[in-house]
């Protein structure tokens, strides 16, 4: 897998450059974070050598500056909204992120909750955090937000809010998911410093889309292909051009929201500190890129994944075909097609010979294995077997699980488990030969395989389980399916 960004740099300069706007403001600085401080596999897909927990690593590298408050809508309690990505719900994920940012010496300042308008559960939740010796804080609904600017500016709006408390000069706010309000606390919470005769400054951390780069290069138009259910799109800063000339790329909502926030700074401080939204943000992703074309080329093929994802998602009613359509004229911009994805081609070619399901991986190397539906293996399971004992050096013809060891378990899955379909998912394949290499030098050597397949890229004819999902997100597969359902 050729690399394309270097993530020593970018953790070295992207940390200098949050303490150079530091300075800037005097006392203190709210950084507004989105996306994922840790586990960004988006970014480590399009940017190849870029960590998913880079950005976390960064900000370790500032924690004697800094404190995080997380943010969560108290809509978002109320509607128990779910974290695609990991099943849980986003109170729970509050507390799962405050975990992980303590374990890692960062510390965690508060919760705040936002949109609060007196809802229970967010009572219920805020209780909880208390008891847990957290400081949980509630900033109300502002009605017309965001264009009732006299009102928002005022001790009706953003005074009325709860002032949360805090003591670094770095101020890190994030939140488990979008629309969670992230950015009104910022703003919150200028106001109220600038009340208490405080200096303090606003910033904003995005990874995309990156500024300095250009509009339609792919890693920018993989950012529109990930954000198309919000319907996000990439523009050029028209306030960043008109200030200094230059081109810079930003997206629609940061854009549409600029002569707002530029009338809530001028109230705050009485001018704007900044003249655009691309002055706004502090992220140097753009300068760490060292080799363009693999960062185009890993960009192309996430942009083939969220199309197949999208199309999934609209089998399974959780997604409406707007997303498809989209996603599609994203491939159609960039000039690509699912043709461009070895492993579709692969693995519908496997499909139309074996007149059945059919699945392909290209491996680290750029070797291409298939597998097929049989009695006795689903196709993933074959496909894992198939992989490891091509990485072991083991002949294909050798079976590593005998069938008389299958058909017990086949058995017990339909007459005591009742199941439907008897063939072996991944799970099982993978217990059957764990078990087995106790004695089987050849499993043993096989099963020793699977952290070669992080990163390598899978495609099956039809949609996999909800078990083989899984097993291969853990194995680091990136995985695509045809949208059909298996019989």
């Amino acid at each position: 897998m050729k690399i394309g960004f270097d993530n020593d740099k970018y953790l070295k300069i992207q940390s200098e450059h949050i303490k150079e706007r530091i300075t800037k403001f005097g006392d203190k600085l709210y950084l507004e974070f989105g996306g994922k401080l840790f586990d960004d596999y988006h970014a480590s897909r399009v940017l190849p050598g870029f960590q998913p927990d880079s950005k976390l690593k960064m900000l370790m590298q500032l924690s004697d500056y800094a404190e995080i408050i997380i943010v969560i809508s108290a809509v978002d309690i109320e509607k128990n909204k779910v974290r695609g990505d990991l099943g849980i719900t986003y109170d729970e994920d509050v507390l799962r992120l405050k975990d992980e940012f303590e374990k890692r010496g960062l510390m965690v300042g508060a919760v705040v909750i936002t949109h609060f308008n007196g809802q229970e559960s967010a009572k219920a939740f805020r209780n909880r955090l208390k008891r847990m010796n957290v400081k949980a804080y509630y900033h109300y609904t502002i009605e017309g937000y965001p264009s009732n600017i006299a009102l928002i500016d005022s001790d009706e709006g953003f005074g009325k809010n709860d002032y949360v408390e805090t003591t670094r000069p770095l101020v890190v706010v994030t939140a488990p998911g979008p629309g969670s309000g992230k950015m009104a606390v910022c703003l919150s919470q200028l106001y109220q410093e600038n009340k208490k005769g405080v200096k303090a400054g606003y910033a904003k951390f995005e990874t995309f889309p990156i500024w300095n780069l250009p509009l339609k290069h792919p890693v920018n138009i993989a950012y529109e292909a990930a954000t198309a259910d919000l319907n996000d799109i990439n523009m050029i800063d028209p306030f960043h051009l008109e200030a200094y000339g230059k081109t810079t790329v930003n997206y629609n909502r940061d854009i549409e929201i600029f002569p707002v926030l530029n009338a809530i700074f001028e109230g705050i401080y009485g001018e704007n500190p900044y003249k655009s939204p691309t002055d706004m943000g502090v992220n140097m992703a753009g300068n760490c890129i060292i080799d363009d074309d693999a960062c185009r080329e890993a960009s192309n093929q996430e942009i083939i994944r969220r199309y197949y994802n999208a199309r999934n998602n609209l089998v399974e009613g959780k997604s409406d075909e707007n997303e498809v359509n989209k996603i599609a004229l994203l491939m159609q911009q960039t000039k690509i097609s699912t043709k461009n994805r070895k492993t579709t081609v692969a693995a519908l070619e496997k499909s139309e010979k074996a007149k059945g399901p059919a699945a392909a991986i290209e491996l680290s190397d750029g070797t291409i294995i298939t597998s097929k539906t049989s009695d006795l293996l689903g196709t993933s399971a074959a496909l894992i077997l198939n992989a490891t004992k091509y990485l072991a050096g083991i002949d294909h013809k050798i079976n590593l699980i005998p069938a008389e060891m299958i058909e017990p378990i086949q058995n017990m899955k339909v007459s005591y488990l009742h199941g439907s379909n008897p063939r072996l998912h991944t799970d099982e394949v993978l217990v059957a030969l764990a078990m087995l290499s106790l004695n089987d030098e050849n499993c043993k050597k096989a099963l020793a395989q699977l952290p070669k397949l992080k990163g390598c890229q899978l495609h099956t004819t039809v949609m996999l389980s909800e078990v083989d999902r899984k097993i291969f997100q853990k194995l680091g597969v990136d995985f695509t399916c045809d949208p059909i359902k298996k019989k």
